[in-house]
């Protein structure tokens, strides 16, 4: 059945109950800052920056949008890209592009207007939806898009390019669309994040996001009564695939507007989260205000709180040795995934294994996996190779280039390009991607290994590892390294730190910076060589002229 059927079903059963909620702390803020400003009682703010809509209108709201678009002529096979921040308007739209029969085309929110102009253009997107922080960019390729025949906005004060979503839906019907949907149409694209080029549309049938959904639920048992504090961007698959959990459950999530520490742990607090899916950054910084006196948790009730999850990056051990010090009674766990296999779960830890914390855990629930070597052969155990994986939720392509897609895909198996190996116990663990290998003498340098060693310095907040031309050796490793906010560190104190690393792994270059990370937390690495790299080749060729 289609992914559209769970909402369906929600809106029978669960009519009257909250599906969503949004929270806008900033709002909320705000309005306790105006209110102390004329030194009046300050009110309840709870409702201050604070959304809900329940199942019902939920699926409403979807057949609205979906009816829109079949009364401009949008057929089943087109494409709908989504231009929004989270918010209670994201989900049912997306819902009505698929009911719609239309393909969803979720775009990054960080996305240049070039950026923009360039998906629209690569995904044949008939449509454009897009929401009030985007109107600049919009409007500066507004007239050079002209195969997206409509441009809806989101909110108040439509631009005079687009036409008012908000006004338009009022007048369409909230009955469900007669448009047959079945596992094997196409359903999304999605664009890889673009850590090792330009991004590339990933195009998924709607079996993928069933199982997405299968998987979700399996992993992390969602009930009826758990409440999911959604963070990460919507437009992401670890996201949106995260929450199907709590659609196939019915239950209610909470989206919330912003990533402080304190808003984090306020919302876990007064929405009773009961499963919260963090990025490495948002727990480091929680764990850093707790040890900091910023957030004290006798102010707050967490006792419901059962699950926190991790995903879209290697995790460090320490980290959440440090999380389960100060949380001894959650559990914990890490998905793995990437957006050509629907995001997170083709690789699954599981809570019952946190003694194995550090690994991305086994083949998930419905997956198969294995770790090849440059010929496709399976590798002993114990030995680097490339981790590949195959099943229910792997793309079927990427739109528009055979040639990228027969680089990954082979007999119904993904090539991750990313670097693994498998222990005693057949836990996989993450050595790093393909692309990031830095060979320097002859050996192989895998910078998760590096970083994960320099994250156990406390005064160490954040680091990336690169590798960078040398004249002599090809390549060396070079750290750049966040130093937490109050602390000091020198180069001296960082290689003293490496000493019991094995000689040819330390990193040869020290560089205090800041790491730059896009919205899934993934560390930015093309950027940080585009910086570096090219000071550094410019002094490795000075090098060679001299000899």
């Amino acid at each position: 059945m289609p992914i559209t059927e769970y909402l369906v079903n929600n809106a029978k059963n669960y009519k009257d109950e909250v599906a969503l909620v949004e929270i806008n702390p900033d709002i909320q803020e705000k309005n306790r800052q105006t209110w102390r400003e004329y030194s009046l009682v300050e009110p309840n703010t709870l409702n201050a920056g604070r959304r809900e809509l329940t199942w019902g209108d939920f699926d409403k709201k979807a057949n609205r949008f979906a009816n829109l678009l079949l009364s401009r002529g949008i057929k089943k096979g087109d494409r709908v890209a989504i231009l929004l921040m989270n918010g209670l308007e994201w989900l049912p739209i997306y819902f009505g592009i698929l009911k719609a029969g239309a393909l969803a085309v979720p775009l990054n929110y960080r996305y240049t207007a070039d950026e923009i102009k360039y998906c629209l253009k690569l995904s044949d997107s008939d449509v454009l939806v897009f929401g009030p922080e985007f109107t600049g960019r919009v409007e500066e390729i507004s007239h050079r898009i002209p195969d997206v025949k409509y441009t809806f906005y989101v909110g108040e004060d439509c631009p005079t390019f687009a036409e008012s979503y908000d006004r338009l839906v009022t007048y369409c019907s909230s009955k469900a669309p007669d448009v047959a949907l079945s596992d094997d149409d196409e359903a999304a694209v999605y664009f890889s994040s673009g850590t090792t080029g330009f991004p590339k549309a990933i195009l998924h049938a709607h079996r993928s996001l069933v199982h997405a959904a299968k998987t979700e639920q399996a992993h992390h048992s969602q009930g009826r009564d758990d409440v999911f504090l959604c963070i990460p961007p919507l437009y992401h698959t670890g996201a949106k695939m995260h929450w199907f959990g709590s659609l196939v459950a019915g239950s209610k999530a909470v989206l919330l507007k912003g990533t402080k520490p304190k808003w984090i742990i306020d919302t876990a607090s007064k929405e009773h989260c009961t499963i919260v899916w963090l990025l490495v950054p948002w727990a480091q910084d929680i764990l850093d205000a707790i040890d900091s006196g910023e957030i004290d948790l006798s102010e707050y009730e967490l006792s419901q709180w059962r699950l926190m999850h991790i995903g879209a990056q290697p995790v460090p051990p320490s980290l959440i040795k440090r999380w389960l010090n100060i949380f001894p009674h959650h559990q914990y766990d890490t998905n793995y995934g990437l957006s050509e296999s629907i995001g997170p779960g083709c690789v699954h830890l599981g809570v019952e294994n946190v003694h194995k914390v550090g690994a991305i855990g086994k083949a998930g629930y419905g997956w198969e996996v294995k770790i090849v070597d440059e010929h496709g052969a399976t590798v002993p155990r114990g030995e680097v190779g490339e981790l590949a994986v195959k099943g229910p939720g792997v793309m079927l392509c990427y739109y528009k280039d055979e040639k990228a897609t027969n680089d990954v895909l082979a007999d119904g198996w993904l090539f991750t390009g990313d670097m693994a190996q498998e222990d005693e116990d057949g836990f996989i663990f993450l050595v790093d991607r393909k692309k990031d290998v830095i060979i320097s003498g002859g050996e192989n340098l895998y910078p998760v290994q590096i970083e994960d060693f320099l994250r156990k310095h406390d005064a160490i907040k954040d680091v990336a590892v690169i590798g960078l031309p040398d004249a002599r050796l090809g390549e060396i490793a070079a750290a750049v390294i966040e130093v937490k906010e109050g602390m000091t560190l020198t180069e001296d104190d960082i290689n003293d730190f490496c000493y019991d690393m094995p000689r040819y792994k330390r990193p040869r270059k020290i560089i205090f910076a800041d790491v730059p990370r896009n919205p899934t937390g993934k560390i930015e690495k093309p950027k940080l060589r585009e910086i570096y790299c090219g000071e550094s080749l410019v002094a490795s060729q000075n090098e060679i002229k001299k000899k």
